[in-house]
């Protein structure tokens, strides 16, 4: 089966533009430019926030690559040095890229009650006794607890 791709960057980037596939995980976005020697904020979706430097670089949603060499905790995200990043305004420029990881970057779940959330998309979503509801669209985390968003099959 052939997987959809979408070719982001720009023509006038320096570095090829990266195919995302659907086999990329949203693992984080790109905060505020914290400082003067362009570190920067990122809201990590790790279940341990700084786990995020973990899985090598990270393609972001423009195309290129970014590496982490550096990082620390501060409150609900992590401020992190991003390789061939040295000032403000160059981590100014990085605020709201979405940072993507292959799937198979993740290994498998350790425990056998475990999952990655990524990997619930697309399953069938049923009542107790077998009944289709439809299939889990999307796993949304707004802080109180996780929320399943289920495509009916009704539409």
């Amino acid at each position: 089966m052939a997987r959809k791709s979408r070719t982001i960057g720009s023509p006038a980037s320096p570095q090829p533009p990266v195919a995302l596939t659907d086999d990329h995980v949203l693992m984080g976005i790109f905060g505020a430019a914290v400082g003067l020697r362009g570190e920067i904020r990122i809201k990590s979706y790790t279940q341990d926030p700084v786990d995020i430097a973990a899985y090598g670089p990270l393609t972001g949603a423009d195309g290129r690559a970014y590496e982490i060499p550096d990082l620390r905790e501060a409150n609900e995200v992590v401020v992190a040095r991003i390789k061939g990043v040295s000032d403000r305004t160059a981590a100014e420029r990085l605020t709201n890229i979405k940072l993507y990881v292959a799937r198979a970057a993740l290994g498998t779940p350790n425990e056998e009650d475990e999952f990655f959330h990524a990997d619930l998309v697309g399953l069938r979503a049923e009542l107790e006794d077998g009944t289709l509801l439809g299939t889990i669209a999307a796993l949304h985390d707004f802080g109180a607890g996780d929320v399943l968003e289920i495509r009916a099959v009704s539409g």
